[in-house]
């Protein structure tokens, strides 16, 4: 199943963007490939999830890292969805090979 998002412009948005099922948030209008696959991923794992067990793992995820690093960047980036999409934007065939549940391997 190819996941596409539907791609909202946000300029007051706080980050340069996100994926909330099924829109992809961009502060600007036109997102590199690159920005658009990590988002995708993060859409494909909010698919298999299911989208409250995907926010609430988020955030309990992050609230974990948060305690472990003591630095609201390095927990962001050590987030398993986030080191599964940064791990795999720039390859643009990612999400045909991607196996199910591909962020757990990063946990």
């Amino acid at each position: 199943m190819r996941i596409k998002g539907f791609l909202l412009t946000v300029p007051s948005l706080r980050v340069d963007g996100m994926a909330l099922f099924p829109f992809i948030l961009s502060k600007r209008k036109a997102p590199s490939d690159v920005f658009l696959n990590h988002e995708r991923i993060h859409l494909k794992q909010q698919l298999e999830m299911g989208l409250v067990i995907f926010y609430v793992w988020y955030l309990v995820e992050y609230l974990i890292r948060f305690m472990q690093f003591k630095n609201h960047y390095l927990a962001y980036l050590h987030i398993s969805f986030e080191r599964e999409a940064y791990a795999h934007e720039r390859d643009l065939g990612y999400l045909r090979k991607r196996r199910f549940c591909a962020w757990w391997k990063y946990l």
